[in-house]
């Protein structure tokens, strides 16, 4: 008897522990089966997009539009290759929004929904670089990048295109004018771009990092930005006889020295953030001391406390030293014309998801964790909105690097096609993953 109970005692410890551990060993499994898919998925995705065929088709295009730059707004070629690439492939869109941008749909039309994200606008610069397919409009290149984030998402479209029967929900392809301090994100989620979708992915190439190495982290990545433009009212007069005269430029110079001291004196030194003076517009002649001097900047901060902050004390400072110098000011943050952006910051789920993706298709390695830029980004206003991912993405040029990488925005910028498939794939895997764990 005695030990009949103890085996059954046994009996029972074993079956329980076995009970106990059963939705652990079921949520492991199903973690190792999710995970080799999505593997699957991005080599095939990845494949896909290196065939002679496909790469050489998203280097045409990229080179299309690196040839007819649009500034902010004004991206209405590029919006129309867009649309013929898209009929083309049998994608469904919605267009105009936001003016100039569009919005393709590929799937089922149902939820869940999830979106991904290029901007299309260039820059008011002249480029200098020396290219078969160099800018062909003065004064005018795609010193950003943004070409290529075009020509990434069209890419992603057709391979989502080609497995559209398979989407388990609908992707939303957001193809944003006015990236350029216009703030066309805004623009866009006002319009209904986002409307329906739960998260959404984007990514910016980065010079720096070589090819096929991408970096990204949770939480802020990115600073929000402000801009000032003031202009301070004084009595001009000869230079000889400066006790005559209300010096406007002796005031802004005290200003621009005084506006130091938000960011050195005024900010906790574990704070990022960023106080410019960009320029200074007044006087024409070495011996006249002119009526008043035009000048401006930007500002920029990781949270909404730090703008509201610097957008106050800018405002307090320059009056101020205007006052000091008896003078008078006036402050413009111009915000109905250029919104301020907000910081972008990466939803760590969606962070998670995203390095997830890029660690099967480009190797644990390939992935970084990125560092905080104080560079702004529109993105920004889709993650104040949604759970958002934004990444860099290596597009290290191999033949500038002898003579030194330059940056962007600048006139001799390029970039390493290579990456036009790896960021193809990368937008396709992220967007059809989430969906198969999100249905």
């Amino acid at each position: 008897m005695g030990s009949l109970s103890t085996n059954l005692f046994f009996f029972l410890c074993i079956f329980l522990l076995v009970l106990t551990s059963f939705p652990y060993n079921s949520w492991s499994v199903e973690e190792t089966l999710l995970r080799s898919e999505t593997e699957l998925l991005a080599h095939e995705l990845f494949e896909s997009a290196k065939q002679p065929e496909f790469f050489n088709w998203l280097k045409r295009v990229r080179r299309r539009i690196h040839e007819y730059p649009e500034l902010a707004f004004e991206e209405y070629k590029t919006s129309q290759l867009i649309r013929d690439e898209l009929d083309l492939m049998g994608i469904e869109y919605v267009s105009p929004v936001a003016k100039t941008g569009l919005v393709g749909i590929v799937g089922s039309g149902h939820q869940p929904s999830f979106g991904l994200r290029a901007d299309m606008d260039a820059l008011p610069m002249q480029e200098l670089v020396d290219s078969e397919y160099k800018s062909k409009i003065n004064g005018k290149m795609h010193a950003c990048g943004h070409d290529a984030h075009v020509t990434m998402l069209l890419g992603a479209a057709r391979l989502l295109q080609n497995r559209r029967d398979k989407l388990k929900g609908t992707v939303k392809l957001v193809f944003q004018p006015a990236e350029e301090g216009y703030a066309g994100a805004s623009y866009m989620i006002e319009e209904g771009a986002l409307d329906g979708v739960k998260a959404i992915f984007g990514m910016h190439v980065w010079p720096f990092t070589p090819t096929g190495i991408i970096g990204s982290r949770p939480g802020p990545i990115m600073a929000g930005a402000g801009r000032f433009t003031a202009i301070i009212q004084g009595k001009g007069g000869h230079a000889a006889t400066p006790h005559r005269t209300k010096d406007p430029i002796l005031a802004v110079s005290m200003t621009v020295l005084a506006l130091q001291q938000l960011v050195s004196r005024e900010t906790n030194p574990l704070e990022s953030r960023v106080v410019s003076v960009a320029f200074v517009d007044g006087g024409e002649a070495g011996n006249v001391i002119p009526e008043s001097v035009k000048f401006g900047g930007t500002f920029r901060f990781l949270t909404f406390e730090g703008h509201s902050y610097l957008k106050q004390r800018i405002k307090e400072i320059i009056e101020t030293q205007a006052s000091v110098h008896q003078c008078s000011a006036t402050v413009d943050f111009a915000e109905d014309l250029m919104r301020p952006y907000p910081p972008t910051v990466n939803d760590p789920t969606m962070y998670k998801h995203a390095k997830e993706v890029g660690e099967v298709m480009l190797g644990e390695e390939n992935v970084q964790y990125g560092a905080i830029t104080m560079g702004a980004e529109d993105f920004s206003f889709y993650s104040q909105k949604i759970p958002a991912a934004f990444v860099i993405i290596g597009a290290q040029n191999k033949t500038a690097i002898a003579t030194g990488v330059k940056g962007l925005h600048s006139p001799y910028f390029t970039l390493d096609e290579d990456v036009l498939p790896i960021g193809a794939a990368l937008h396709a895997a992220v967007a059809i993953s989430y969906l198969d764990t999100h249905v």
